[in-house]
């Protein structure tokens, strides 16, 4: 089992009940930090779904008497009786209102997080990635190419340039394809956000790397150098990207 193939699987079963991958996590690091990070997420899932609301119980009041009339010294009822709330009590409506506002925050989708949110998560994967950006004439497998962009990506310009590193990872909740190509002065990353929308292209600038954030369609794309005199070449690769994908989602 390849790193490829033990992030898919991990991805469709955290659980890692799957043959082999125990074995090939006990020698990837890597792949042991990408099993923390899908275990994580699906503990945060599995605790939002555990949402437990109690059954409302209404108090049991006495009922109350209408005004009556006396006769002969006793009250007479009018022969009707009414409850004391004709409305259910204050109280009720705001355990309803409290129930229905736990399952409105509950089911925000994460594309409402802040872009400064997005971009943060985006810059703490580059560094947890860094060993992804080598130098290198040696291509990524199609097979391994297709697996990791196909899922979420309908089309894209082949001429980007050359392909040496695809995976699949988590960047806000989400697993995206998250490729690494040889530019003219060094390896650039670009992430695909097929459902992270943003309104205008922001600047991505980090300890060691370089680069924008593009809107494209309903979702983004960052695209990141580790030199400054990258940012020219980086430009040239978003726009392509951006004038040629078309998502899948």
């Amino acid at each position: 089992m390849n790193c490829a193939e033990y992030r898919e699987a991990i991805a469709a079963d955290p659980s890692e009940s799957f043959d082999g991958g125990a074995a090939h996590a006990a020698g990837c690091e890597e792949c042991r930090k990408y099993r923390q990070e899908m275990q994580a997420l699906d503990e945060h899932i599995a605790r939002a779904l555990a949402l437990e609301v109690p059954a409302l119980r209404m108090p049991e009041l006495p009922p109350i008497e209408t005004g009556g009339v006396k006769r002969g010294g006793k009250r007479a009822s009018s022969g009707f009786r009414v409850s004391r709330f004709a409305t259910p009590p204050f109280w009720a409506g705001l355990a309803a209102a409290a129930v229905v506002a736990a399952v409105l925050v509950a089911g925000i989708p994460q594309q409402e997080r802040s872009t400064d949110d997005l971009v943060g998560e985006i810059l703490a994967h580059m560094d947890h990635e860094e060993s992804s950006r080598q130098v290198t004439s040696v291509p990524v497998a199609t097979r391994t190419l297709d697996r990791v962009v196909s899922p979420q990506v309908a089309d894209m310009d082949q001429d980007i340039g050359l392909v040496t590193y695809a995976m699949s990872c988590v960047i806000n909740g989400r697993t995206v394809p998250h490729l690494v190509i040889q530019g003219n002065k060094g390896p650039v990353t670009l992430i695909l956000l097929p459902e992270e929308t943003i309104d205008a292209s922001v600047p991505l600038s980090g300890e060691n790397v370089h680069g924008v954030l593009l809107p494209v369609g309903n979702g983004s794309i960052a695209v990141i150098g580790q030199r400054e005199d990258q940012l020219d070449e980086i430009g040239d690769i978003g726009r392509k990207l951006a004038e040629s994908v078309e998502w899948n989602i």
